[in-house]
């Protein structure tokens, strides 16, 4: 898709198991194809339950794992030619990853602030004057500053203390597209919603598009653009979230939302949409599959 931001195209990843003389093929990601517009921001999530192929695909947007077939572009270019120390640089300045558990992304035996400086230096090209102005900009986005985390290790700072400075971290250099896999999993519910509610405001403050990849349908339905539903590593449905929530059509997407219905019969994703007026707080009792 000229024009895209981010474009795949019958994207398959394909591994094989299995010793010398009995190995089982099998596709971790079997064609798949969409894009994000260039000109217009959004937030798409990718659904799924452990195995659909999700992280797969993530990785492959990061261009960390490639893809055994298809193609996937970033902004006309396809990520086999980005290749060499400079591409790559200037492919992580424009697309940055968040994880899953922030107490894996930074080394617990190095300090929290040496990350960010590293970042500055190295992605923002901040000149050494400009690189704590540059760090607490990013920290001031998620609700931190510079001198609450300075010289603190990660075990001195709280699972949502850490999960924001690693979201402030991949804003440093102020990129186009974010890949945020599970981003909020590991973090207490009563930060959960402020998280997700940070995307939505770097979506429509700094025009940030992201790919955010989740098991649980109350916050894709309540943060989300357009939504593709996996299976076994295939997109089994897709299209804009609320619709496709709202009136799920295939078995599998069905499955999925019965799963989030809390014990009162309340669904979760009412719950949340509720909870938008007080976006520091989501519900409790509200599952993930």
């Amino acid at each position: 898709m000229t024009g895209a931001l981010l474009s795949l195209e019958g994207v398959t990843k394909g591994y094989s198991t299995g010793g010398l003389l009995a190995r089982t093929a099998f596709n971790a990601v079997d064609d798949v194809s969409f894009a994000l517009n260039a000109s217009q921001p959004e937030i798409f999530a990718i659904i799924g339950e452990s195995g659909s192929g999700k992280t797969t695909l993530a990785r492959m947007i990061l261009n960390t794992v490639f893809a055994s077939a298809g193609t996937i572009r970033f902004r006309d270019k396809p990520l086999a030619a980005v290749r060499g120390r400079k591409a790559r640089l200037d492919f992580m300045r424009q697309v940055q990853p968040i994880f899953q558990n922030p107490y894996e992304a930074f080394n617990p035996l190095k300090r929290v602030d040496r990350y960010l400086y590293a970042t500055a230096l190295r992605l923002a090209r901040a000149g050494k004057g400009e690189v704590d102005g540059v760090c607490d900009e990013a920290l001031r986005k998620v609700g931190l500053s510079l001198a609450e985390i300075r010289g603190r290790f990660p075990h001195e700072l709280s699972g949502g203390q850490l999960q924001r400075t690693a979201i402030a971290r991949a804003l440093i250099p102020r990129p186009a597209l974010l890949v945020a896999d599970e981003p909020v999993s590991m973090v207490d519910a009563s930060l959960r919603m402020s998280i997700v509610y940070l995307f939505k405001t770097l979506r429509d403050e700094l025009g940030m598009s992201i790919v955010y990849i989740t098991h649980d349908l109350a916050t894709a339905y309540y943060i989300s653009d357009r939504i593709i539903i996996m299976q076994k590593g295939r997109v089994v449905e897709a299209g804009d979230a609320r619709a496709v929530l709202d009136n799920p059509q295939h078995p599998y997407s069905k499955l999925l939302k019965s799963a989030v219905l809390s014990a009162d019969g309340v669904g979760a994703m009412e719950q949340v949409t509720a909870s938008a007026s007080n976006p520091r707080v989501l519900p409790a009792d509200i599952p993930t599959l």
